[in-house]
């Protein structure tokens, strides 16, 4: 691949009324998404339940909360590390977030937005509230597939009740330079899937399993890739891609992320029909709540490989 702009990613279309679990077309859907994620980690999803104008308040609203003072910002704090806000850091200055835990959830959102807005802002709350639950449909339909094109359907139930939904809402500055300028650092996700939709400004890079990177540029349709802990679930069946923003120009990039997330106390182990002696276990039980708080100390984020290090066989 000589340039960034070459690899053009999987679009995968989950739109069709008849996609239902069973049916050819969901078997067909199903084989994409397996091969997507086999070969990228990450595709791109048509998902007309997400229409651009619900795209297009909900990014309205993160511009919104991202406008407010910084002491009111900071009153967003979670136990869980990089939960709550996270932003005025040195090494990437550009970068600002806002996590939002149960955000398919309405009274979850509306906690934390009369947090933010004392006098009240249920149109924040609904959008937050709205957009969470559509995506939510998607990363349930993707996760069935992951399931079953690898034959271990039997755990869905299991699966789908060790997750809970965050909505991570991000912000990274235009350096106001047409050099390019780092806005997140390489990295993997520590999570099972994520789903991340953004607006026109690009900067999102993703790194193939040969090392070379390529841009994800802007698109209407939502970015799906998985994590770490889906990774270690599938003992390495799939791939969890490195990726990064960059930025240059003028104008503020804003992304939305939504990411399901392991329960605290939950064991994360490969099930034994994923392990054989071609594909021995790669990784210890795990809790990723423990496993999250490794990755942020400085022996986590020194690792070449942060899972690896702390549970690799």
């Amino acid at each position: 691949m000589g340039s960034m702009a070459e690899l053009m990613l999987p679009v995968i279309d989950f739109s069709n009324p008849r996609l239902k679990p069973g049916t050819a077309e969901w078997t067909a859907v199903r084989d994409e998404v397996k091969q997507a994620l086999e070969t990228y980690g990450c595709f791109e999803a048509r998902f007309e339940k997400v229409p651009v104008d619900l795209q297009e308040s909900m990014l309205g609203s993160v511009q919104e909360l991202f406008d407010l003072p910084l002491q009111t910002k900071l009153r967003n704090v979670s136990r869980k590390p990089y939960h709550g806000y996270v932003g005025q850091y040195p090494m990437v200055p550009l970068y600002e977030s806002m996590g939002i835990d149960d955000a398919d959830v309405y009274e979850k959102v509306d906690g934390l937005t009369t947090i933010l807005w004392p006098e009240g802002h249920p149109n924040f709350s609904k959008n937050i509230q709205s957009f969470s639950e559509k995506l939510s449909e998607l990363d349930k339909m993707i996760r069935r597939m992951i399931l079953e094109s690898l034959g271990v359907e039997k755990y869905l139930d299991e699966h789908m009740n060790s997750t809970n939904y965050l909505l991570r809402v991000m912000r990274y500055a235009g350096p106001q330079t047409t050099d390019t300028k780092l806005g997140l650092n390489s990295h993997t996700d520590k999570n099972i899937v994520t789903i991340l939709c953004q607006n026109e400004v690009d900067g999102l890079e993703v790194q193939t399993k040969d090392g070379e990177w390529f841009s994800a540029q802007p698109s209407p349709n939502s970015f799906v890739m998985i994590g770490d802990s889906l990774y270690a679930w599938v003992n390495g069946r799939l791939h969890s891609p490195h990726h990064r923003v960059m930025m240059s120009g003028n104008k503020a990039r804003y992304s939305v992320g939504l990411f399901s997330i392991p329960k605290g106390g939950y064991m994360i182990k490969a099930p034994d029909e994923l392990v054989d002696e071609e594909r021995p276990l790669l990784f210890k039980p795990f809790d990723h709540v423990e496993f999250l708080g490794f990755y942020y100390t400085e022996a986590g984020q020194r690792a070449e490989s942060a899972l690896k290090t702390y549970c690799g066989v």
